[in-house]
């Protein structure tokens, strides 16, 4: 069971009694912003370090493009995965270990790897 997986279940547990079906959705949801985060996070951190070793591989747009494919993918990777057996299988394992995250760190995890994106962008 990874960090992700144990992140969208405690989203999940934590959203079940007042959303009920919409629970799963948000997990999907949050999964997905954290890693298309973590996405943005290390593709401006890698920009960045190739900006300054003044190597050339890639502009701009192509950047932003695949970003936005990828992130689509992931979307829909995590809508499989979270939505079907492998929720239930994490689910019963997380029977055996109980351990939970804040929900307020949980959810400025993804935010802060944003505000450290547009902070490596020098763009405000």
């Amino acid at each position: 069971m990874t960090i992700f997986d144990q992140f969208a279940l405690n989203i999940f547990n934590h959203y079940k009694p007042r959303f009920k079906r919409k629970a799963n959705t948000i997990a999907v949801f949050y999964m997905s912003l954290l890693q298309c985060s973590l996405l943005l996070l290390l593709g401006v951190f890698f920009s960045e370090f190739f900006k300054q070793m003044k190597v050339e591989t890639m502009s701009s747009s192509n950047a932003w493009t695949l970003f936005v494919i990828t992130s689509v993918i992931i979307y829909f990777k995590n809508w499989m995965v979270y939505s079907g057996k492998r929720r239930l299988v994490v689910n019963a394992k997380s029977k055996k270990k109980h351990g939970s995250y804040n929900i307020w760190v949980l959810w400025l995890l993804p935010l802060g790897c944003i505000a450290l994106s547009v902070l490596l962008l020098d763009k405000f």
